[in-house]
């Protein structure tokens, strides 16, 4: 049995070539980049957003670069949009192998007896609610194939560690992990691999927009948040998604995989 195996890995098995991808929130910052590693390593993209130019964008850098990427649009708050996001996948490439559920919004800011239950929804709806959607006809599509398939769902180091005045973000990326483990539970039977990335401070339009507010810089705030004393880039999370969607992390799931700089080990 490891002599068969030996002989299928190759140097690039962490190759997606032929694999169709969704990437949802792929208009910056994480799901950009990895909208763009995805296609860099061979797959067929889906590039989802709510934020119609900002896609095309990101859509337009993987053509450039010779890759192939198709713009679908979609509130992933809505289920009849994300219904029809998979549907749209599969219509125009024919399957779906690996999706990356991405998209989030900025985490509450106030204390739990100051909280603002709008607020407090809206981050559950987003950044929770969300997930389990894509992943309910993300599922559905890959029991239809009868193929198997990868979810990747990105959560937070605020997944496992909570932060005071984030309260709905710390549960909803704690529940990211609790459906990653459920999904992974109810449907390995069937091939179908279910994991999360769990990034730490990574420089993205939404951190910097945080610096801004506190009036901190990266030189005040990194020290504090990873061992490695910098930001994390948005192309080393894209690099943690991209070898869990592909056959190089075929016996992994349920899994929680930290891009963090060494943050939790404190």
């Amino acid at each position: 049995m490891d002599r068969e195996w030996s002989k299928t890995m190759k140097a690039d098995a962490v190759s997606l070539a032929g694999k169709v991808a969704i990437v949802t929130g792929a208009g910056m910052g994480m799901g950009a980049a990895t909208a763009r590693l995805l296609a860099a390593r061979g797959a067929m993209v889906v590039v989802s957003d709510i934020n119609g130019d900002a896609a095309q964008s990101t859509a337009a850098t993987i053509r450039g670069d010779g890759g192939t990427a198709e713009v679908i649009l979609c509130d992933v708050t809505e289920e009849a949009q994300v219904a029809a996001l998979i549907a749209g996948a599969v219509d125009r490439f024919g399957k779906l192998d690996c999706a990356v559920n991405n998209a989030a919004i900025t985490p509450d800011v106030l204390p739990i007896a100051e909280a603002d239950m709008a607020v407090f929804d809206k981050v559950l709806n987003v950044d929770l609610r969300s997930v389990m959607l894509c992943m309910k006809y993300e599922i559905r599509q890959f029991l239809a194939q009868e193929s198997g398939g990868s979810i990747v769902n990105i959560g937070s180091v605020s997944s496992v560690r909570p932060q005071p005045n984030n309260a709905a973000y710390v549960a909803a990326k704690h529940g990211v992990i609790g459906l990653t483990k459920t999904g992974s539970l109810e449907y390995a039977p069937k091939g179908i691999r279910v994991n999360a990335v769990l990034p730490g401070a990574i420089d993205t339009p939404m951190l910097r927009g945080a610096l801004e507010t506190t009036g901190l810089t990266e030189e005040d705030f990194a020290p504090a948040l990873s061992l490695l004393g910098r930001f994390g880039k948005p192309e080393e999370v894209a690099e943690a998604s991209a070898w869990l969607c592909s056959d190089a992390a075929s016996y992994v799931t349920g899994h929680s995989l930290a891009v963090e700089g060494g943050y939790l080990t404190r």
